[in-house]
């Protein structure tokens, strides 16, 4: 067996070298002799106040009931997609239309929970809302109502 050459000897002190540099260098990142800062306020004089929630409960969305303004929104989202999904096909646009009333919901104060206990109330919503932009969605999707073209929910 051959003893190695010096240049091979110098790499492979390079790493031992390197560790104890890191290891020099950081060795007195822990003694000092401050005292250590605790988490919390430890100052008798602290003091923390948390304000009452508002008298407003509309500040908050209800997440079991589609306001008007979120039925709105459902009806927008749908329009926009009306096109799109005639030049797909009702197979995969009821696939499109799952994927816009799961974004709507979410969008609209986690209005999943809603339609997931009860599917029907995209078709209330619509119907009340923009009954031309629901016909033209149950064409397209060739569904009867477009609870039946919800799927995952």
């Amino acid at each position: 067996m051959t003893a190695p050459s010096p240049r091979r000897r110098a790499f492979s002190a390079l790493p031992l070298a390197a560790a104890c540099a890191l290891l020099a260098a950081c060795g007195n990142a822990l003694e000092t002799d401050q005292p250590a800062v605790p988490a919390t306020p430890t100052d008798p004089g602290f003091e923390m106040t948390i304000a009452p929630p508002s008298s407003s409960v509309t500040d908050v969305p209800d997440p079991d009931r589609i306001s008007p303004e979120a039925a709105t929104a459902l009806c927008d989202t749908i329009r926009a997609d009306l096109d799109s999904w005639r030049d797909q096909g009702s197979i995969i646009a009821r696939v499109s239309f799952n994927g816009a009333v799961h974004n709507w919901a979410v969008r609209n104060g986690g209005l999943n929970d809603a339609v997931v206990r009860d599917r029907s109330v995209v078709d209330t919503a619509t119907t009340a809302q923009c009954p031309d932009v629901r016909d033209q969605a149950l064409e397209v999707l060739d569904v009867p109502d477009l609870a039946a073209a919800l799927a995952g929910f």
